[in-house]
């Protein structure tokens, strides 16, 4: 890493330990980390970087499996940055990539505009339901996304519409090149049925359902069409199967849960175990929905 990058004003830490931003809690260090409190700041850091150093961005780290090993890279935290929210002409709504899901969903159905509660579900931030078309309760990010707005490794900012996209089930593709959300802009209608009782209701049913007490990243796999991974799971007899210190969830098969001493080695071995099952008892070839990223620890290589 370029020995002039430095973190005199506090902008990049060296080494930080991922561990202690992901919803899984497990995880090695990034090179370099930030947490810019601005669009402005965020250029900067970007600007810093030496050329070909690979960039990743983490929201409220859920969905992400970081490996032992850590990340060669730099890793950029969109939860300093504002957490914008602001309602336009009749029912558009703007929101900025930093927002959790959760104030997104809550501040529509007291604007009374939607459908919007679903946000609720989404246990990350706008930036990452944007990148993954992330989804809860029957809704989906990018169903009413009417544009966004990018940012490149340059620092230049850009809008693009939804037509510059391609979107399916839990997958985004845009256009090529290196850039990430800054936010987006959602044209919804109004809704006057959704009310802060609606999303009591769906929270307590995900409460019901999920293992919310015990780290983990949402759910680990796809849905296969027409059916559910959780059943799945369950069926190939996996409920409560552990590696190491990572368990499939009692409560919901669909759901890998770090009992307290997992690794990300032990999530990825118990993720390639439910995948094997279910081939073998189902025929089905499971898709993660998280996202696997940086190196296995050197122990295990």
């Amino acid at each position: 890493m370029n020995a002039a990058l430095h973190d005199a004003r506090g902008g990049w830490r060296r080494n930080e330990p991922l561990s202690e931003h992901t919803s899984w809690r497990v995880g090695g260090p990034a090179d370099l980390y930030c947490k810019p409190a601005s669009v402005a700041e965020l250029r900067e850091r970007l600007a810093e970087l030496p050329a070909g150093t690979p960039v990743y961005w983490l929201g409220l780290g859920s969905n992400l499996l970081v490996r032992d090993g850590g990340i060669r890279g730099a890793v950029i935290a969109t939860q300093g940055l504002p957490k914008d929210l602001e309602r336009l002409e009749g029912s558009r709504v703007r929101a900025g990539a930093g927002l959790p899901c959760a104030l997104l969903a809550r501040q529509c159905v007291r604007w009374q505009v939607g459908p919007a509660a679903f946000f609720a579900g989404i246990p990350g931030t706008v930036g990452g339901a944007l990148a993954m078309n992330a989804g809860a309760f029957g809704g989906e990010t990018w169903t009413n996304v009417e544009s966004v707005v990018t940012i490149d490794r340059r620092g230049e900012l850009a809008t693009r519409a939804r037509a510059d996209f391609r979107v399916g089930y839990r997958t985004v593709e845009g256009p090529r090149g290196e850039w990430w959300y800054l936010g987006a802009t959602f044209a919804l209608a109004p809704d006057a049925e959704a009310t802060a009782a609606t999303i009591k209701a769906l929270l307590a049913k995900r409460n019901a359902s999920q293992p919310l007490g015990v780290p983990s990243c949402g759910s680990t796999f796809r849905n296969p069409p027409g059916d559910f991974a959780g059943r799945l799971i369950e069926a190939a007899g996996l409920k409560g199967a552990t590696v190491g210190g990572a368990m499939v969830s009692p409560k919901h098969a669909n759901f890998i849960v770090n009992t307290g001493t997992a690794t990300a080695a032990d999530i990825e071995a118990l993720i390639a175990r439910v995948q094997a099952a279910v081939a073998q008892h189902a025929g089905v070839a499971l898709e993660l929905e998280v996202r696997v990223v940086g190196e296995p620890s050197r122990s295990s290589r």
